[in-house]
């Protein structure tokens, strides 16, 4: 038989618990709502910083030069838009040899990258797969160079690079390059990167590779690259990104203007006019040419930015 007494107890405190459970839920919808306008109101202002100096550069490159002078507009209000659109790009490109020093980049970019990648993927399959004494050790020096900062190597690789003979006044084409290959074919980091993404495969598959009497030439090939694609794709990406960037150790071991990379021609371009005997700098010229320096980096992001978030999240996830 039901206890009259814990029934009435039962109608006495459940009402309440409901209603707690109610008011709990209630204040917790309230505060997740604070939390999120919170979250996205940062998030605005932290693009709307960081847009802000984009959105300025290419809007400066479509101003006429007496409008970029005032600096008091973020809209072009002076003459027809396509007028100084037209004006501004035409008269860069005919004082700034673009699709020449693009061309220089892309040879010195694609030749690091591609050397690099060869060097990165057999560092890193010898530190992730092969036995040998002293390899946790030698990896352990290897990472711990990458605190040394970069400035600090390049007084180094600039007596080595003279000592080969690639560095002078009358370098060639090919000593032009070589000099800012050379240093930066093999990359600690890039190394780290791919050698745990191999650490991530099963070593079951490099027994049976074994089983089946494959080298370990033909299963790093075969196998391990295959499946490390992503993270492949990434390194390509971040290393021609760096070569495109790069401009202290291009301006300093190349004298030839007819071998700079984008960046250093960026930065030397003459992009003025003479008025009354002055040579007066045309500001809407040089953003101009730092939009055309800008967006192929910005497209081979937004097109490969999937295949890098990828490659980097699956490397930290097993050490």
């Amino acid at each position: 038989m039901n206890n009259p007494t814990i029934s009435t107890k039962l109608n006495l405190v459940v009402p309440g618990k409901k209603k707690d459970v109610r008011a709990t839920q209630k204040a917790d919808k309230v505060l997740k709502g604070f939390g999120l306008t919170f979250s996205y109101i940062f998030l605005i202002i932290a693009a709307f910083i960081i847009l802000l100096p984009f959105y300025y550069m290419i809007i400066a490159s479509f101003m006429t030069e007496s409008e970029l002078s005032q600096g008091n507009t973020f809209w072009p209000t002076q003459g027809e838009l396509i007028e100084n659109i037209v004006f501004n790009y035409t008269n860069t490109l005919s004082r700034f040899n673009y699709w020449k020093y693009v061309g220089n980049t892309l040879i010195v970019g694609l030749t690091t990258t591609c050397g690099g990648l060869i060097i990165t993927i057999l560092s890193a399959f010898a530190f992730a797969r092969l036995k040998f004494r002293g390899r946790d050790l030698l990896f352990t020096c290897f990472l711990a160079t990458m605190m040394i900062p970069g400035e600090m190597m390049v007084i180094t690789n600039f007596t080595t690079m003279s000592n080969l003979g690639l560095i002078s006044l009358k370098s060639t084409a090919v000593q032009s390059y070589m000099a800012m290959i050379l240093p930066f074919l093999a990359s600690v980091f890039y190394i780290y990167l791919l050698r745990q993404n191999f650490k991530q495969i099963p070593n079951e598959l490099y027994l049976a590779a074994k089983v089946d009497g494959k080298s370990d030439w033909t299963y790093l090939w075969k196998v391990m690259v295959p499946l490390s694609a992503p993270t492949l794709i990434t390194i390509f990406i971040l290393s021609l990104i760096g070569s495109w960037n790069a401009y202290v150790w291009p301006k300093l071991v190349v004298s030839n203007s007819d071998y700079y990379l984008i960046s250093v021609a960026l930065r030397s371009a003459s992009l003025q006019i003479e008025d009354h005997e002055q040579l007066i700098t045309q500001y809407s010229w040089v953003m101009a040419a730092t939009v055309l320096v800008t967006v192929p980096l910005l497209l081979l992001f937004i097109i490969f930015r999937k295949y890098i978030m990828r490659g980097v999240g699956r490397a930290g996830i097993k050490g």
